[in-house]
Parts: C-alpha cells; structure tokens; sequence
C-alpha cells in the first residue's frame, strides 16, 4: 500500500492500561515511513465524524512515558455505537485526510466499528487496514486468553477485598461488595486473588453465570457468620436469580438506563442497598454495611498491573506490526506458558470474531456451590495482576 496516514482511537470504558496500548501504536508508527501522520482521535468515533484530531508522531518521549503510566483514556473516549450511516460519515473523513491505517483500542463494539467500516471501504473500493487493539476491564472478549485493562482492575478488586476483609476483622460484621461485571463474573472473581489464610475474606462471591434465589444467599450468609462471626461478600451487578433476570431489574421497576437502553446496574447503589437491607432484616444481624464500587474500579492510579501495562504495550505495537504485512483484524493473546513460567504470544484474528460477541466466565472457574472460585481461576487470574500484597493481623494469637 502506498504512503498514507493513519488514526489511532480509545473506545468505551476507560481502563488503567489503555493508554499503554495507545503508546505501542505510536511507537511502532514511528518506526514505519508508510505512515506520514499518525492521528489521535478526540473522543473516538465522535471526534473522527467531526474530523478533530491531533498529531500523535509530535509527541516526545517523556510525554509517551509519562502516558503510558497514566490510567484513564488520554484521548477522550466514546459511548457512541456507530451504525453504517455513522460510519459512512467517519469514512468520508477518512477519505479527505488519506487516513488508510485504522487502530481502534476498545472491546466488542469497537472491533464491530472497525468491522463495518472495513466493510464499507471494500465495497467503495477504498484500501484500508482497520485493526482491533483488545481492551475491557470485563474481560469478556472471544478468541483472546484475557484482554488488556483486566489484570489491573483484577489487582484493584483483590486489593479493595484485602483491606475490606481487614477492616471486617477488626469491627465484625456483614461486608457486602458490587463489582462491575453485566454477563461475565470476571471481575468479581478477582475479588478472591487476595485470600491469604483459610478464614479470608471474601468468603461468598457470586457471578452472573449462576443464578442464586435469595433464599440461597441468605442461607449462605448465615452459615459463614456463624462459623467466623462476620462474613465480606463479593457479588457482580449482573447477579441474578435462578430464573436469570438480574436482581437489579427485580428491584428496581424505574432503573435508570443507559443510552443503549442497558439497566444501569453499576453506580446506583440499589442492589447493594437491597442485599444489605434482606442480611439485616432476615437475619437479624445488625452490622451490616455495602458499597458499590461503580466507576472507581476502572481508572485507579497507581495500580497498574506491570504485566498488564507490558501486554497492553504490545498490543498496540503487534496491531501496528500486523497492519504492515495483513488486510485487517483484531490482536489476541494465547497463553504459552503457566505459573512463573507464565508467558504469551500475540496473534491476529478476524475482526468477525470479536465483534459484538461476549464470553462468560468458564464453569471450570466457579466451584459447586456457586459462591466461590477454584483452584483454576487462581492460577489463570493471578499472573496478570504481577502479585498483590501481603496482608498480616493477629487473630489466633495467644492471650496474656
């Protein structure tokens, strides 16, 4: 292909290692001479439609450093989900600034963006290479082992639950946690990465991939506070009961919905408030306090994974690498190696494989009782956070 520009975009939520992905893509341009400008799309689809970009190749590597340390989307992101007529629109700009290399970071709607205009651009006979740079803190993208943004909002929740269950010890309750997590329990997952000693916290966690009746939660609740006099629970947005509508839907008949018409499920404090309110007057027990999390988990600073920044590194670099050499695609990671062997490889996928499409937590993950993890997540999960602290108290010691 010819000498021609290229853009570069960061899509829906934010992440603490988005902007390590956005770095790899710049690095790597600039290696390449068949990229003149490499631009950086204000606010995603939105600024590419009103054609506000700015030039990327400008940037000094002490800024680059500095960005790639930096959680959140440095380029301003975008909830919009473009339909064809969207992006007949961000083609024509395309076409205006000879921008034939397109990276676009996001999860399973934004690779079906670069999809559709990849598409289009064929149809009208106009060369571009359009490719998907993997990111969701969910986790839920098909064809990748994991995806860039996880390990570190997994090392968020297992930290979060260290110094929950701490602070659990020392003034004995009911904790109960809303993790983000709509479809796939992930995330809530994570949450169990920082058990250290049999008797921590969290001791139930609960995943969209199984229903739970409220009968069934409560009785789970009781049974570990009568065993250890308090009790720190983890349970996704997305918790549901055993006919699958998701609790907060059974609670909430005005929910606020978001602008895909989604129940909002993170942020309100509705199911949390309701959980707390069964524990409290179902059991009995009156020490009982909920948080949710909502956005806090996605951007955190001074988090980051360093396994997680590395690899979302180089996803943006391999997408720059594969666009040189292939039509288009999406960049997923196999997992080569386990343990403190742990490694990966990066290899290009079809943009229709990722595109608009979700996986849920395996059933290998989630133990019989559906209130817990095994041995298997642990060991899949754990490496990509790079280790989380160790916690100490003094329960168990001898009096005087």
């Amino acid at each position: 292909m010819a000498k021609a520009n290229a853009v570069v975009g960061q899509s829906g939520g934010p992440t603490g290692v988005i902007n390590a992905s956005l770095v790899g893509v710049i690095e790597e341009a600039k290696k390449h001479p068949e990229i003149k400008n490499l631009y950086g799309a204000i606010h995603a689809v939105a600024g590419m439609v009103k054609d506000e970009f700015i030039n990327l190749k400008k940037l000094s590597p002490t800024v680059l450093k500095n960005v790639a340390a930096s959680s959140s989307s440095v380029l301003g992101s975008s909830r919009d989900k473009p339909d064809e007529a969207y992006c007949a629109k961000i083609l024509e700009v395309f076409k205006k600034r000879d921008i034939r290399y397109f990276f676009y970071i996001g999860g399973n709607d934004s690779a079906n963006t670069a999809h559709i205009i990849n598409i289009m651009a064929a149809k009208s006979g106009y060369e571009l290479r359009a490719f998907h740079v993997p990111k969701t803190i969910d986790n839920d993208l098909l064809v990748t082992d994991h995806c860039p943004g996880y390990g570190t909002a997994a090392k968020f929740e297992a930290c979060a639950l260290i110094g929950d269950d701490l602070d659990n010890r020392s003034l004995p309750g009911i904790k109960i946690d809303v993790i983000m997590g709509r479809h796939a329990g992930f995330l809530t997952a994570a949450a169990a990465l920082g058990r250290q000693r049999d008797d921590d916290g969290p001791h139930l966690l609960y995943f969209p991939e199984r229903g739970v009746s409220m009968d069934k939660f409560l009785g789970d609740v009781d049974g570990v506070y009568k065993k250890l006099g308090r009790c720190v629970i983890a349970v996704s947005e997305g918790m549901c009961d055993t006919d699958g509508v998701v609790w907060t839907k059974k609670i909430a008949e005005n929910s606020e919905k978001d602008a895909h018409g989604n129940i909002q499920l993170s942020g309100t404090g509705v199911l949390a408030d309701y959980l707390a309110g069964q524990v409290k007057g179902k059991l009995g027990i009156k020490r009982v306090r909920a948080d949710t999390f909502g956005y806090l988990q996605r951007s955190f600073a001074g988090l980051q994974s360093s396994v997680d920044v590395k690899e979302a590194r180089q996803c943006g670099i391999m997408a720059v690498k594969f666009a040189m050499k292939e039509t288009s695609g999406s960049v997923a990671m196999e997992r080569t190696g386990s343990g403190k062997k742990y490694a990966v490889k990066y290899v290009r996928t079809e943009l229709s494989n990722v595109a608009e499409k979700t996986k849920s937590m395996p059933d290998e993950f989630i133990n019989a009782e559906g209130n817990g993890v095994t041995k298997a997540f642990i060991e899949y999960a754990m490496p990509l956070t790079g280790g989380v602290p160790e916690s100490a108290h003094l329960d168990g010691n001898p009096r005087v």
